[in-house]
C-alpha cells in the first residue's frame, strides 16, 4: 500500500506504541500461561528503542504500527546467533490489519539488515500468530530451528537469505 509512511521511532511514540503492542497480543491472552507477565512486557515494548532500532508505520496520519530491528552489533536473546540482525516485536495496531502494514515494516527490516551488510536476517515467531507467521514464510523465511516457549507458547527462529 502507497500510503504508509514508514519512520523512525521518536520519544513522543512511546504511549502509542506501548498501547498499540498490549492491543495487536490481546487476541492471543488466552495461549499465554502467565497473561499478567506477558502484559507486563508488551506495556514496556518502547524499551526497544534503547537497544534496537524502532521503526513506526503510519497509516493515514496515524499510529498504525511498529517493529524493532536490531542490528548485527546489537545484543539479542541469547537463542540467536548474536552476528544475524533479528526482527523483533512486529505490531499492527488492530485498526489497521490487512492493509500491509507487516509486510512493509518487515521489508523495512530486511533493508536495513542488507544496509548492515547482513547474509541473512532472522526472527522468532508462533504458530498462534496465524496471520505474521504466514506472512514471514510468504516473504521467504524459513524455520530454523525451536526457541524456548514463552510464558507456555512455541516459538521458533526463522531465518532468510539476503
Amino acid at each position: 500500500m502507497t500510503d504508509i509512511r514508514i519512520r523512525d521511532y521518536e520519544g513522543s511514540d512511546a504511549d502509542n506504541l506501548n498501547r498499540t503492542a498490549v492491543a495487536a497480543f490481546g487476541q492471543f491472552r488466552d495461549h499465554y500461561n502467565d497473561w499478567p507477565a506477558m502484559l507486563a512486557g508488551l506495556s514496556k515494548t518502547s524499551a526497544l528503542g534503547t537497544t534496537g532500532e524502532v521503526i513506526i508505520a503510519e497509516l493515514q496520519d496515524k499510529f498504525a504500527g511498529a517493529v524493532a530491528y536490531f542490528g548485527p552489533d546489537r545484543p539479542k536473546a541469547p537463542f540467536f546467533d548474536q552476528s544475524w540482525p533479528i526482527i523483533r516485536m512486529l505490531i499492527v495496531d488492530p485498526a489497521f490489519r490487512c492493509k500491509g502494514i507487516g509486510h512493509a515494516l518487515t521489508k523495512e527490516c530486511i533493508a536495513r539488515a542488507k544496509r548492515d551488510g547482513a547474509p541473512l536476517i532472522a526472527l522468532h515467531t508462533s504458530p498462534i500468530m496465524t496471520v505474521a507467521l504466514p506472512m514471514y514464510l510468504k516473504m521467504g523465511f524459513v524455520k530454523a530451528y525451536d526457541a524456548p516457549p514463552i510464558f507456555g507458547v512455541a516459538y521458533a527462529v526463522y531465518t532468510k537469505a539476503l
